[in-house]
C-alpha cells in the first residue's frame, strides 16, 4: 500500500507575530488547517516545521513578520482501536460529528480492562475511512464522555474542525446538558438540612443550585469526592419533577450540568443525601421502604443493576455550520420500567 504524502502548508507571519514560534503558527495558520497548538507542537518537535529549508525544533523560537514557515503535516496515520460490529442509535451525522444515544453498559474509550467492546470500536466500524486525522491518527473525537452505566447522549467530532469547535463550547460550558435521575428521597428545597449543606443554595421556582469542588476522594482513588479545598468547580442544577411514595421515598429529577466533572450528579446527589438508585459507589446501602411503595418496586429498585441515570438533553452550536442543533431522549426502557413501578406502589 502506498503511503499517503504529507501535507504542506506555507504560513507567512503577520506583523506584530507573538515571541513564539508555535504561538505565532496557531495564529497565522490558516483555519482550514485544523491544527490545535498541541499539535502544532507535536509537528515543530518532530521536525515537521521549517524556515529556509532549516528545521526549527523549539517552540519558543523566535520569527519574524514577513518570514515563510513551512509546516509539513503527516498523512493520519491507521487508528489503532479495531473497528467492531457494535450497533449504534445514531441520532444525527454529517461529514463534522455524530449524535449517538449511547445504552448504558457500554464503555466509552478503550482503556486497561476494556480494550474492545467500546464505543469508540464501534464508531471506527461505522464511519472508518470518514474519520478525519484527529491529533495525528485516524480515530472518532471523544470531546466528553458519560460513564460506562450512564444511557444517553453523546457527541462525537468526526473532523478536527469539529473536534476543536466542541472543545471550545464545553471548555466555555456553552454545551446544554440536562439528565433524568431516580433518586432516593425527594430533595426538598424547604429542607432545612438540605439547606445547610455547604455548596446548596435554592433558586427562584425552587431549583436546587450544588456548587462545590470535586476531584479525587482522599482514600479511594476510585471514587471522586466533595472537597473543602482542591479540585475543580463543579456546579449542578436540581429539579424535582415527580416523586414517588406514601410518605414520599424516591424522586425522578432533572440534574442541568453548568460543569461536566467526573462522576458528578453522583456524588453531587449523594452530597445532598439523595444517592442515585442502583448507584453502588455512591448510593450506599439505602433501600427504598416497601411501606412507602410497595414491595414490588422497593425489590425492583433494590436489584437495578446500574446507576439510574440517563442524558436525555444536549445542545449545541455546530462548530462548522453555525446551526443551534439540540436534541432530547426520553427514559430508557429499564429506567422507564422502574420508574412505573415506583408510580404503581405509590398508589
Amino acid at each position: 500500500m502506498t503511503e499517503e504524502p504529507s501535507r504542506q502548508i506555507a504560513v507567512r507571519i503577520g506583523a506584530d507575530p507573538p515571541p513564539r514560534l508555535d504561538r505565532a503558527l496557531s495564529r497565522d495558520l490558516p483555519a482550514a488547517a485544523d491544527l490545535s497548538r498541541t499539535r502544532i507542537a507535536r509537528l515543530i518537535a518532530e521536525g515537521r516545521v521549517s524556515r529556509g529549508g532549516s528545521p526549527l525544533t523549539d517552540p519558543s523560537a523566535r520569527v519574524a513578520a514577513g518570514e515563510e514557515i513551512l509546516v509539513s503535516v503527516p498523512a493520519p496515520a491507521p487508528a489503532r482501536d479495531q473497528a467492531e460490529a457494535i450497533a449504534l442509535d445514531v441520532l444525527w451525522e454529517d461529514d463534522d460529528l455524530a449524535v449517538i444515544d449511547k445504552p448504558a453498559g457500554l464503555v466509552v474509550h478503550p482503556a486497561p480492562g476494556a480494550a474492545s467492546g467500546t464505543l469508540v470500536n464501534a464508531l471506527l466500524n461505522r464511519f472508518g475511512a470518514r474519520l478525519s486525522g484527529i491529533g495525528g491518527a485516524r480515530r472518532p473525537g471523544i470531546v466528553h464522555r458519560i460513564d460506562k452505566d450512564t444511557s444517553g447522549l453523546l457527541v462525537v467530532a468526526l473532523s478536527d474542525r469539529a473536534h476543536h469547535g466542541l472543545a471550545r463550547q464545553f471548555e466555555a460550558h456553552a454545551v446544554e446538558r440536562s439528565y433524568l435521575a431516580l433518586c432516593h428521597g425527594v430533595p426538598d428545597a424547604g429542607d432545612p438540612r438540605l439547606r445547610g449543606l455547604p455548596g446548596v443554595t435554592v433558586e427562584p421556582g425552587g431549583t436546587i443550585r450544588i456548587a462545590t469542588r470535586l476531584g479525587r476522594h482522599p482514600t479511594d482513588r476510585q471514587r471522586q469526592a466533595v472537597l473543602p479545598a482542591g479540585g475543580r468547580p463543579a456546579v449542578t442544577r436540581v429539579r424535582v419533577l415527580r416523586s414517588f411514595g406514601r410518605p414520599p421515598a424516591a424522586a425522578l429529577v432533572e440534574c442541568r450540568l453548568e460543569t461536566g466533572r467526573t462522576h458528578q450528579i453522583r456524588v453531587h446527589l449523594a452530597h445532598a443525601g439523595h444517592g442515585l438508585i442502583g448507584d453502588p459507589v455512591y448510593g450506599g446501602r439505602r433501600r427504598l421502604a416497601a411501606s412507602a411503595v410497595g414491595a414490588a418496586a422497593a425489590e425492583a429498585a433494590a436489584a437495578f443493576p446500574r446507576q439510574a441515570l440517563h442524558a436525555a438533553t444536549l445542545g449545541f452550536v455546530h462548530p462548522v455550520t453555525g446551526a443551534r442543533l439540540h436534541f432530547h431522549t426520553d427514559l430508557p426502557p429499564d429506567l422507564a420500567q422502574l420508574a412505573a413501578r415506583l408510580e404503581a406502589g405509590a398508589g
